[in-house]
């Protein structure tokens, strides 16, 4: 049975942060990964652009994030931050997801780690408290590794389930999740005429009046609207998803966008049947979109569809009951932690899992930030396992804050940091000296308050 120091379970934004971190600290590292490249939602579900690294005017996630960001743009594959342009928060990184999965193809393999492509985690053997060993099934059948430490990328919590850690899932009072979403990727849009089309008509587009400055920058803009239309179509039976609006995103190259108006609610991402039944159902709306889209939004006449998905992005699922559990009240209230390992300027976005409407919450004064604290990464009742991105110790609000990409990828910087420092120290991820990791994530370039 092959070893390793840590093993990390997915190989997303937030696995690959975690494990570039603990390799970077001498660890030895597998990363396991489901799918044939690194990237997670970014490159396998068309997810962007990535939203935000900054509060205000100030740059709160830099770290392992920044560097990935920093290298698509010597590439040209990313503008870098730029203003967002319906100011929802400070800044949008649009990036180029072909180029995302070659830099992290090969920073991982430069820190030294191993992945494992095409890989699924089938279970979990645990001995008393510790995780012992994981089957994973892959070309060569079933096999088992074993680490020191474990790291729970998986996004849905699988490792931390299986191992038997206390999980929650969607909403309290009815389990229900955020809706699932299958993103669609455009070119050949007439940018300049759909830009004119929202300047010529601005009260059909009220969120963009108070920001119009931003708009008419030379940077890739968001854009949300067509609310009528949408209604009409409903109301003809020719649209059926269960939202209000278009909403999209401009990648950074020109005349491509990327759409996030599909709907998909009632499917349960941790269910193998359900998260089949809604690959189906987001490609039947994206098709009925796609109509739309060709019919009613200016540019978009000749716009050529690149591709759906190519799987169904998942907001939420399964949430670690931690040592530690992030509250909204926390985070609009910007309560402060002596084991802070992350800070985000993103809001509370909360899609209705029940169909029409998006309940965002932000802080009360702009450029401010809230603070993460090392005890949503880990359970108390399992020694050597770390949970890193959108599944960690949170409240159903809390998490729609913290789920996008740059704060995933430093909570999985974080997760790795401290991994690292348990397999130095021989003890149990809740005894990491906190000190000694914010001062190893500092030296990795994290943006952390003083103390």
């Amino acid at each position: 049975m092959e070893q390793f120091d840590v093993i990390v379970v997915g190989g997303g934004v937030s696995g690959c942060c975690a494990a570039l971190a603990a390799a970077r600290q001498g660890a030895s590292v597998l990363v396991v990964e489901r799918d044939g490249y690194l990237g997670g939602t970014l490159t396998g579900c068309g997810v962007g652009p990535m939203m935000t690294f900054h509060a205000g005017d100030k740059q709160v996630i830099r770290g392992i994030m920044e560097e990935l960001v920093q290298e698509l743009v010597l590439r040209g594959q990313s503008p870098g931050h730029v203003p967002d342009t319906k100011q929802y928060c400070s800044t949008i990184t649009p990036f180029d997801a072909e180029g995302l999965k070659l830099v992290l193809d090969e920073k991982l393999r430069q820190a030294g780690c191993k992945v494992l492509f095409h890989t699924f985690l089938g279970a979990v053997e645990m001995a008393g408290d510790e995780v012992k060993a994981l089957t994973i099934c892959n070309k060569d059948g079933l096999t088992k590794l074993s680490a020191k430490v474990y790291i729970d990328a998986t996004g849905d919590g699988d490792l931390a389930a299986w191992a038997g850690a206390p999980m929650t899932k969607g909403r309290p009072e009815d389990g229900a999740a955020q809706p699932m979403t299958m993103k669609m990727k455009y070119c050949n849009v007439d940018t300049v005429r759909l830009k004119q089309y929202v300047l010529d008509h601005l009260e059909l587009f009220p969120a963009m009046a108070p920001h119009l400055d931003v708009f008419r920058q030379d940077v890739p803009f968001d854009l949300e609207g067509f609310d009528k239309e949408f209604k009409t179509e409903k109301a003809a039976g020719r649209l059926s998803i269960r939202r209000e609006n278009v909403l999209m995103f401009g990648t950074g190259r020109p005349g491509e966008y990327i759409i996030n108006t599909t709907r998909i609610i009632d499917h349960d991402a941790t269910d193998a049947w359900s998260l089949s039944d809604a690959e189906f159902e987001g490609r039947r709306q994206c098709a009925e979109l796609d109509a739309f889209l060709r019919n009613y939004v200016p540019g978009f006449e000749e716009a050529l569809l690149e591709f759906t998905g190519p799987t169904v992005g998942v907001r939420g699922s399964r949430q670690l009951v931690g040592q530690y559990t992030l509250t909204a009240q926390d985070i609009l209230e910007r309560k402060t932690f002596s084991d802070t390992i992350v800070h985000s300027a993103y809001p509370i976005d909360i899609h209705n899992p029940n169909g029409e409407g998006t309940a965002s919450t932000f802080m009360s004064e702009w450029g401010t930030y809230y603070s993460i604290p090392f005890g949503v990464l880990y359970s108390p009742s399992i020694r050597n396992l770390l949970v890193a991105g959108r599944c960690v110790s949170a409240t159903f609000e809390a998490q729609a804050a913290i789920r996008t990409t740059p704060t995933a990828g430093s909570l999985g910087q974080a997760a790795g940091a401290a991994a690292a420092l348990v397999v130095q120290a021989g003890t149990a991820v809740a005894d990491v000296d906190i000190l000694r990791l914010r001062q190893v994530l500092k030296e990795q370039d994290a943006y952390l308050d003083e103390d």
